[in-house]
């Protein structure tokens, strides 16, 4: 899908979403965040741009999942029912060292950013958040990932 943006410089964020949608259809998705909300609206999102996204209510689910199989990109909310996004993302370390981690959360405190870049969390979003954070996210973290594969 090409999103038309009256920007001056709109013909360049349509190049860009195209070229992160390219990408992202080439690559697994995990959200785990329980607002029913947010996964059905990210579900649909990711769906209509011809992209994998697995949407899981719990921690304990993602890792279910992720003990089948990898994902390239983990998106988690901080505040999930049992175990917590920061958690979550610490636990699953070790289950997918190279994945791109994306923290949601609506309570960015300077303990949950510490705890955040000692486990190393790529990025912050919080809420509330459009698909357009969720892009510009997206395409920040892959281009660098790319740059730093280029550049080892």
């Amino acid at each position: 899908m090409i999103r038309i943006n009256l920007h001056p410089y709109g013909y360049l964020k349509m190049i860009e979403t195209t070229e992160l949608f390219s990408n992202l259809k080439k690559m697994k998705i995990l959200l785990v965040d329980d607002d029913e909300w947010i996964r059905d609206s990210l579900s649909m999102f990711f769906e209509a741009e011809g992209c994998h996204l697995m949407a899981l209510e719990t921690a304990e689910e993602g890792i279910a999942a992720l003990n089948k199989q990898g994902y390239d990109i983990i998106i988690t909310d901080y505040r999930l029912p049992g175990m917590d996004g920061l958690t979550f993302l610490e636990r699953i370390q070790k289950l997918c060292p190279d994945a791109l981690k994306i923290l949601i959360t609506a309570y960015r405190s300077p303990g949950v950013v510490t705890k955040a870049n000692r486990i190393g969390i790529h990025d912050f979003i919080e809420k509330p958040f459009t698909s357009e954070t969720i892009e510009g996210s997206l395409s920040r973290l892959i281009t660098a990932s790319k740059q730093k594969g280029e550049m080892s």
